[in-house]
């Protein structure tokens, strides 16, 4: 028998809230309800300050949908539509100190090591089209071909590609309900929100939903012992950023650009957003940095030359790779194994292999 997303909002105005009483659903608390096969998931969106109290209601919630006929599992999310702990802990980051009684809820929202995960490694991009996430799954699987133990964060949550990169398809299992066991190809462990939606269905949610999320994806996905995770970010310089860096132990950063000067002019606001929160730059990556026909062989850089390397030594910090235009590194992509798994002989591959061999080299991964 199959539900319907009506049939599971039925069920949830059954839910009593238990401070102001009526029902979740009324309330405006469900959001993001999506209903998959026999797979419900939504969030429930709470005030920080009632979340022992809306546990009982969460619990009724999940109770009630379960035992709805044609339901398989049930995943729900609390999390705070208000957020008065991170403007004061960036603050406290930036100045040092902090002001009235933003210091005691500072250190409790502070950074947490994520258990079994040695290091974290942010991946990131100023602006979206630079290839940050064809970096990321490269990176990672170039890490795990050199006997790393490798997880990979999607936390690209507006667009997340990770699972068609890597050629992983199904829903993670919850045995409990509360831990979630992420899925696995190519030697790399993967968690992405694209595993938990349809791959034309957009995420609209607001900031606090995604830090939710994002928070969700850290904490209770069973990891296992890892050398390092690298978590692919959105561009720019929001929500999803600032939460991974306040509440995770992010070991550093790698910002992706293109050679071309708009580019680099978002890239200098992602370097300035991790050293605003203090996050060590690892390097800058200068993807697309050069095309070399594959009828004459002749070398042409279509988006220019030399300015990441101008600006990595400009900013001080190392120019970690440089990235060739390649068809087959986006066909690899496409087709969900990367270049540095189906053609790891390649020259392209080789410049993956190169960037993780020098991260574990120097310690990083």
């Amino acid at each position: 028998m199959s539900i319907s997303r009506d049939d599971v909002l039925a069920v949830l105005k059954q839910v009593t809230d238990p401070i102001k009483g009526g029902d979740i659903v009324s309330a405006g608390m469900v959001r993001a309800l999506t209903v998959d096969g026999g797979v419900v998931r939504f969030v429930l969106e709470i005030d920080p300050a009632r979340a022992k109290k809306m546990e009982e209601a969460r619990a009724d919630a999940e109770a009630r949908v379960k035992a709805l006929a044609g339901v398989q599992s049930v995943s729900i999310v609390m999390t705070a539509h208000t957020v008065s702990t991170p403007p004061p802990d960036l603050k406290s980051k930036a100045h040092g100190h902090s002001h009235g009684h933003s210091h005691g809820p500072a250190k409790a929202a502070g950074p947490e090591k994520i258990p079994g995960v040695a290091r974290i490694i942010a991946v990131a991009s100023g602006k979206g089209g630079v290839g940050k996430s064809t970096v990321s799954a490269n990176l990672a699987t170039a890490l795990a071909a050199e006997g790393r133990k490798v997880g990979l964060l999607d936390a690209d949550v507006y667009g997340p590609s990770q699972p068609r990169m890597l050629g992983v398809s199904g829903r993670p299992a919850s045995p409990d309900g509360k831990t979630i066991l992420p899925l696995r190809n190519h030697g790399v462990t993967l968690m992405s929100l694209g595993l938990m939606t349809q791959e034309d269905e957009a995420v609209v949610w607001r900031g606090p939903m995604l830090m939710g999320a994002l928070q969700q994806m850290l904490f209770q996905v069973q990891w296992g012992a890892l050398d390092v995770l690298i978590v692919d970010l959105p561009p720019g310089t929001g929500d999803v950023q600032m939460t991974l860096a306040q509440k995770s132990e992010l070991n550093g950063a790698i910002v992706v650009s293109t050679p071309q000067d708009i580019a680099l002019l978002d890239a200098r606001k992602g370097l300035d957003m991790f050293k605003k929160l203090g996050t060590p730059i690892l390097g800058l990556i200068e993807n697309m940095s050069t095309h070399i026909c594959s009828q004459c062989g002749h070398e042409e850089h279509i988006f220019g030359h030399g300015g990441v390397a101008r600006e990595a030594e400009k900013l001080g910090v190392p120019l970690l790779a440089e990235i060739p235009l390649h068809l087959d590194i986006r066909t690899a992509s496409d087709g969900g194994a990367p270049i540095v798994v189906s053609k790891p002989a390649s020259p392209q591959a080789q410049a993956f292999r190169t960037l993780a061999k020098r991260l574990i080299a120097e310690g990083q991964a």
